[in-house]
């Protein structure tokens, strides 16, 4: 038995012919009304508006969509919801997409490569009007029919290979650079560098500028200090322990990102008195330990914002150049940053 035309009521749906002959105009009318097209005069418009509201009559908006070549769908593929920056980025898009009509499609990548180009051709072959993701693959090549169809595509934290899309990504060397000063002003010479798998874009930036900063203070980068790898509670430990157990032992650890800092302080207890710590990411509790968390904050919901703005910008053009937006980074003192060397 087809349902087609019935309401969740079970109650069936007014349909558009009926809205035209309660409000005596033509089909055509009504379409241009609902689909909010000019040339229709306001009295006529008015008729209409009161039949829809006296029929209770709901436009079929996926039919809607597609007949302006939209679906009202945006997918959004970021490296791990538990991690607090993205799943933050997912919520603000979910926020928007609530505000405005739309639906999103959230897939994860785990960092994979191969996840990333399943999720994102499993996603796009429902037609999603635009693709916001944080890309971990070398290229991402094999959106390019779908770009060149008019998919828009904004990448968020890190810039895609092989397309045209814009970028969101956060001042990843200012950021650095305000730590390392902030560090050296402390009095530190030996900064330990903490940081991700460097396939990761961020990572890269992010250990490029550190070298860059310690030579700007002509210190010499001690090779045994840096160490990059996944954030794992094994791994850290083993790193830290390989930092600060030796004959001359880092006196401050700048730490890469927020999941890498998590592993940290919890491989620290018992000496987080004694050696200084800056984070790239800050935490939600960071204010409550004790000390505070020193860090350099971005803003998931900025670069959110500036993500689906792009977004906005780019589906009336999808094929216009791609830009990239740098989004400022603040270094936030609280205590564990200023403990001087021993």
């Amino acid at each position: 038995m087809s349902i087609t035309g019935v309401n969740g009521a079970g109650q069936r749906r007014p349909t558009m012919k009926e809205v035209a002959a309660r409000a005596g105009v033509a089909l055509k009318t009504v379409s241009r009304v609902v689909n909010e097209e000019p040339n229709v005069s306001p009295e006529l418009t008015a008729k209409v508006q009161a039949a829809i509201k006296e029929l209770n009559y709901t436009p079929n908006e996926s039919a809607r969509m597609l007949r302006r070549g939209r679906t009202g769908t945006i997918a959004v593929v970021i490296r791990d919801i538990g991690d607090p920056f993205f799943a933050s980025l997912g919520r603000a898009v979910e926020l928007w997409a609530r505000g405005s009509g739309s639906v999103v499609m959230i897939g994860l990548t785990d960092e994979d490569p191969e996840r990333e180009r399943d999720v994102c051709l499993e996603f796009v072959a429902r037609r999603p009007d635009a693709l916001i993701m944080a890309p971990i693959g070398e290229t991402q090549d094999y959106l390019a029919p779908h770009v060149d169809a008019g998919m828009a595509v904004v990448t968020i934290d890190r810039p895609a290979h092989g397309i045209e899309a814009d970028a969101v990504l956060a001042d990843n060397a200012g950021g650095i650079d305000q730590a390392i000063d902030h560090l050296v002003r402390q009095g530190h010479r030996r900064i330990a560098y903490l940081g991700d798998d460097e396939r990761i874009f961020t990572a890269r930036e992010r250990v490029v500028a550190y070298r860059a900063a310690m030579a700007r203070h002509r210190i010499e980068v001690d090779e045994d200090l840096v160490h990059l790898s996944e954030p794992t509670t094994e791994g850290i430990g083993i790193t830290l322990s390989a930092v600060l157990d030796r004959p001359e032992p880092a006196t401050a650890l700048l730490s890469a990102n927020n999941m890498t800092t998590a592993e940290v302080l919890r491989g620290m207890a018992g000496r987080r008195d004694r050696v200084a710590l800056v984070s790239f990411d800050d935490l939600a509790l960071g204010d409550l330990l004790s000390p505070g968390l020193t860090a350099v904050a971005q803003s998931a919901d900025v670069m959110a914002r500036t993500a689906i703005q792009l977004m906005t910008e780019r589906l009336p053009e999808p094929h216009r150049p791609g830009r990239t937006v740098r989004v400022p980074v603040k270094l936030t003192i609280r205590g564990s940053g200023e403990i001087p060397p021993s």
